[in-house]
């Protein structure tokens, strides 16, 4: 959109298909642009005949960029927090050259004092590595969930598997460093969480959807990804409060829901937590309910079981241990 707002800047009348052309896509597809310019309040206009097109209205100059002393610290934090945090697409030096644009236009006074902060900074976690996104597929995907409009994806799973798939997109959530978007897969009738960065293109579809009512796109998410195929089933019953257990076993990781009680009035039976959780290895468990400091209860699997009982007796000898006499 904004490389047509260059093109149109430069004057005089662009026809559909040079438009198209140059920006390659469709005239369906600039028609949309035009539409979202003037829904900016860009003064788009349309010239009909043989020779016709769009051409901005006479006198139209973009107003200058004004950014407060804050802000403009807001804005290279965020972009370099960003680029860290694995929540760029595609285009990696995009956040790098849009700083250095922003940078670039800065008053001497500023700009000093800005490089100041950012040579300053130092972070206590090491940069994300993580596949992005096409930036295309995430346009399209944010217009589509707006406007309530299905779409059509090509996915690759993460055995290397390719399908095509028509999906109502209820949102899209960014957890971990990576970008997933929710929704529902119209051919199986069943929500399904899928990866951005393994989506290879994407197409909008006619009609319309209505999202479920009270939906939380971010809570499916994580509830999709603590319900994800692995290796190991994991159900356990944890006495303790959501939060006690969540400390250590996000919801993204677990799903923690009330277990019946037996007695109703009998502190033995009241307290107790449901928590199920998938897995591809156990050994990282027993460290994280020894953690917990919590009673609980393993009902399945049984190797769970052996592992938390050999870190109880490694644990158990450490403690024994006498430091050697000087």
């Amino acid at each position: 959109m904004l490389t047509l707002l260059e093109l149109l800047q430069s004057g005089g009348i662009r026809t559909m298909s040079e438009l198209a052309d140059r920006l390659r896509v469709d005239e369906r597809t600039v028609r949309r642009y035009v539409d979202h310019l003037i829904d900016l309040d860009v003064p788009v206009e349309s010239v009909r005949g043989r020779y016709g097109g769009y051409r901005l209205a006479p006198g139209y100059r973009m107003p200058p960029l004004m950014l407060s002393d804050d802000e403009a610290l807001a804005v290279l934090l965020g972009l370099v927090a960003g680029r860290r945090a694995g929540l760029m697409t595609t285009t990696g030096t995009a956040s790098e050259t849009a700083a250095a644009k922003i940078r670039r236009v800065l008053p001497e006074r500023l700009a000093r004092r800005l490089a100041t902060v950012l040579e300053s900074l130092a972070f206590t976690a090491p940069p994300g590595e993580f596949a992005a996104p096409e930036a295309a597929v995430l346009l399209s995907i944010a217009d589509a969930v707006r406007h309530r409009r299905p779409i059509s994806i090509r996915y690759t799973a993460a055995d290397g598997r390719s399908s095509e798939r028509t999906l109502h997109p209820y949102g899209l959530v960014a957890h971990s460093g990576r970008w997933y978007v929710t929704g529902a897969d119209a051919e199986i009738g069943e929500d399904r969480t899928f990866r951005l960065d393994r989506i290879a293109d994407t197409r909008t579809l006619p009609g319309s959807f209505e999202p479920p009512a009270g939906l939380d796109p971010a809570q499916r998410v994580l509830s999709g990804l603590a319900k994800a195929g692995y290796r190991h089933e994991v159900v356990l019953r944890i006495q303790g409060t959501v939060e006690q257990i969540r400390a250590r076993l996000p919801a993204s990781v677990a799903t923690v829901e009330e277990s019946p009680s037996a007695g109703g009035a009998d502190p033995e039976t009241e307290g107790w937590l449901r928590v199920e959780l998938r897995a591809e290895r156990l050994d990282w468990l027993p460290p994280v309910l020894a953690s917990l400091d919590r009673p609980f209860v393993i009902e399945r699997p049984d190797d769970l079981r052996s592992l938390v009982i050999a870190l109880a007796d490694r644990l158990a000898a450490s403690a024994r241990r006498v430091p050697p006499h000087a």
